[in-house]
């Protein structure tokens, strides 16, 4: 999981805030992922698997990103059938990006 530190809450240490609440994720700060037009991106990517972007990220959103993360990490290609899975994330995919 990626989280952008440019983004308004990263520049107040939302990645603080993600890594406490994403206890046994791999949360990684990055620079701007060119998601500003949805202030506060996070990304999920991992090698062979469906990359995803999400904008408009606030605490509010950590459970579901918590489960998000689990269900990316125990798929084997990081795609869904079903878009519900992503909870309230669905609402806030800025992107899908091909394996």
């Amino acid at each position: 999981m990626f989280v952008c530190t440019t983004c308004t809450l990263g520049q107040n240490g939302f990645l603080e805030t993600v890594l406490a609440a994403m206890k046994g994720i791999s949360v990684v700060g990055i620079d701007c992922m060119s998601g500003c037009t949805r202030d506060q991106t996070v990304a999920f990517r991992a090698p062979g698997k469906v990359a995803y972007l999400f904008g408009d990220i606030t605490a509010e959103d950590l459970p579901d990103l918590k489960r998000f993360a689990q269900l990316y990490a125990a798929s084997t290609d990081g795609k869904f059938v079903d878009a519900r899975v992503l909870g309230g994330l669905r609402h806030k995919a800025v992107a899908r990006i091909p394996a």
